[in-house]
């Protein structure tokens, strides 16, 4: 899907793609090549900081990119430590980066007893969204256009917050649900279970937020090619790959301004969530807003205008209070996904005023992508369905143009609901099956550690992924009075297909990080790479042992339901007490297909931390050996150069056609930068 223009170029994609040399910028690439010099030397590698060129010829590529690579990777070899060391506790401490371990004290600044508000009227113009139960509503709205660039502050003050913190439910209204797992008959499906050696190399991790007024952070994180982003009640932060802040800045309007307050946000925003969409590169960020005072409940979603965090925003205040038979009812919890077209996030819908019913089931709203590109007005469609709660939506990987978008939610203690939606005569349906998992005693007890108990919340699921029609989940339940972090595969097949009523998806295979003693597992979260790699990242934590970060996963090869040995990557100094989390996050890193990135909590005396790292299952190997000689390296790179453009459907295709695009282009070039070194035979 071609990127439209933006800033008033010509988009890079056109010019990649289309033109007749090389619009490229060098920044991304080099920023491709440190990270993966210092993956293949794992240690202390220095990082060296080239040229940055946005454009570059095509007579000057070579000298521009093979002349850097060739120097970074003689000094790579001289200033890196190689090879795989023995996962022990000096090991661990090694990989974490000492900032941020000793929390600096400043005083509390954040209000004592107060109410969330906007501190201006609610808006007259707010739209009248009227849902029939089940039912589907339209709505446009115009975005704000906001400059990061131009913060006054661009690092904010992140200091650890020292003052008592808040959880964000007690400032939102009454927002309770059965949440009694639905009896389902007793399955004894196959449940596999650990391998006995590990599966992951963990690369060094960073600290990311630290903690604010709020608890738990839910942190999510999203990965481009050159950066991450962070999300926490209530803070945002774009890094580098190898950790250093660009930008910080509190959600709401306590910033200086806040990421949402030029919109219009007041105090208080709560459950964010964000990606990296890989099919525009772009960066999406969402909040949630409630404030009693008006009745006002917001979903604020906010889209870069390339794949540099730090720079235009697309930013778009999006109404949420749903006139359902005469009530009002406000979101809380949003799932967040995509697939090529459209952008998706899910909710819970409870009561804001009116005599109908405390819950409403889910709403599942679907912004579509082409105006949210450019910054038009986009008008977006919501649906209703009574009967789910806590959907989850999925990220969707290696789609195309008729992929449509799939969610997950919880069913029964034997069975999960998986939904789709499809275009029937011009409008959205949402089609629902349920599939049988192995049996579970539902929702997991809280985890004991030296510090108190963990609240492992209530067995929802926590992310999805989707990719090329197999589906990932994974929630933690009650097993022998443990929490038990559980993952299923589903296939989805042609299923909800166009018409018709095709096969349902299947359970293709599942597992269960079965740790021994008492010993718990939570907050885990799954996603698939382009090798079939499948990786997990857990919380974990036991009565004596504090709580900690673990990865672990699986490569294609491994018996049916079964993981490695999971890893220490974080442990915390202090124990914990209470809500924690309340979730963790996974996904892929764009460039390669291959990283697997995470973002997880650490308790400290200063309060809990959150911590960014990454982990490789199958490390690159023979993509981009395009000439055959068992090594990916300059000759590689001048191959890819030499037939750039070539439409390789015609004939019998081309070797230089790394990532079966169909044509050799920029992808191609990524993948020989991001395995440069690598040798094919080992």
């Amino acid at each position: 899907m071609p990127l439209p223009p933006h800033k008033g170029e010509v988009s890079p994609w056109y010019a990649l793609t289309r033109g007749n040399g090389l619009h490229w910028f060098s920044k991304r690439v080099f920023a491709v090549l440190k990270m993966q010099i210092c993956r293949w030397f794992r240690g202390n590698c220095v990082y060296i900081e080239l040229p940055q060129s946005r454009s570059i010829q095509l007579d000057h590529l070579v000298h521009r990119v093979t002349c850097p690579l060739v120097l970074l990777s003689v000094m790579a070899l001289s200033g890196c430590q190689s090879g795989q060391q023995a996962d022990t506790d000096a090991t661990r401490s090694s990989r974490l980066d000492t900032r941020l371990l000793q929390p600096q004290a400043h005083p509390p600044q954040w209000p004592v007893g107060w109410t969330p508000t906007t501190g201006q009227e609610r808006p007259d113009d707010v739209p009248t969204i009227s849902l029939a139960p089940n039912g589907m509503a339209r709505t446009t709205v115009a975005p704000t256009i906001i400059d990061t660039r131009n913060f006054p502050v661009a690092i904010q003050s992140n200091d650890p917050w020292e003052g008592g913190t808040a959880r964000p439910g007690t400032l939102l209204p009454a927002h309770k649900r059965d949440k009694t797992m639905a009896p389902g008959p007793q399955l004894d499906l196959p449940l596999g279970g650990l391998l006995a050696e590990s599966r992951v190399d963990p690369a060094p991790v960073f600290p990311g937020i630290s903690q604010t007024p709020w608890t738990p952070p839910d942190p999510t994180l999203a990965v481009g090619p050159d950066h991450v982003i962070s999300t926490v009640n209530m803070a945002i932060a774009f890094y580098q790959k190898d950790g250093t802040l660009d930008f910080f800045a509190n959600l709401d309007s306590t910033g200086d301004p806040g990421f949402f307050e030029e919109l219009g946000a007041g105090t208080f925003t709560f459950d964010p969530k964000c990606f990296y969409d890989h099919y525009t590169d772009r960066f999406f960020v969402l909040a949630l807003e409630y404030y009693s005072g008006s009745n006002e409940s917001w979903i604020t979603v906010a889209v870069s205008d390339d794949s540099d965090p730090n720079g235009l925003w697309y930013k778009y205040r999006t109404w949420s209070v749903f006139d359902i038979e005469g009530t009002d009812y406000w979101v809380d919890y949003p799932g967040l996904g995509f697939n090529e077209d459209t952008f998706y996030t899910t909710g819970n819908l409870f009561r804001l005023s009116g005599g109908g019913p405390g819950f409403r089931g889910a709403i599942y709203r679907l912004y579509p992508k082409a105006p949210m590109l450019v910054g038009d007005p986009v008008t977006w469609m919501d649906l209703n369905d009574t009967g789910s709660a806590s959907v989850q939506c999925a990220q969707v990987y290696e789609g195309d143009a008729d992929t449509p978008p799939y969610f997950i939610s919880g069913d029964s203690n034997s069975s999960l609901k998986i939904q789709s939606i499809r275009m029937v005569g011009g409008q959205p349906e949402l089609r629902t099956t349920s599939v049988a998992i192995p049996s579970h005693g539902g929702g997991p007890p809280n985890g004991s550690n030296p510090g108190g108990s963990i609240d492992s919340l209530d067995g929802r699921l926590m992310n999805a992924h989707w990719r090329d029609g197999q589906l990932y989940t994974g929630h933690a339940i009650e097993s022998g009075n443990q929490s038990e972090s559980r993952w299923y595969h589903f296939d989805t097949g042609d299923w909800p297909g166009s018409s018709g009523n095709p096969s349902p998806p299947v359970l293709v295979q599942s597992g269960a990080i079965d740790l021994p003693g008492t010993e718990h597992s939570f907050f885990p979260a799954i996603a698939s790479n382009k090798h079939d790699d499948v990786g997990f990242v857990i919380g974990h934590c036991q009565g004596n042992i504090l709580p900690n970060v673990r990865v672990t996963g699986r490569m294609a090869s491994d018996p049916p339901g079964t993981m490695g040995t999971p890893e220490v990557v974080v442990e915390s100094d202090t124990g914990a007490d209470g809500r924690w989390g309340d979730y963790f996050d996974l996904t892929v890193d764009p460039v390669d297909d291959t990283t697997f990135w995470y973002i997880g909590e650490w308790a400290s005396s200063g309060g809990w931390q959150t911590w960014i790292g990454s982990f490789v299952i199958t490390e690159p190997a023979c993509d981009g050996d395009t000439n055959g000689d068992n090594m990916v390296n300059v000759g590689d790179l001048l191959q890819v150069i030499a037939v750039w453009g070539t439409d390789c459907s015609i004939g019998s295709g081309c070797d230089e056609d790394i990532d079966g695009s169909g044509f050799v282009d920029v992808g191609d070039l990524l993948l020989v930068i991001a395995n440069w070194g690598n040798t094919c035979d080992e």
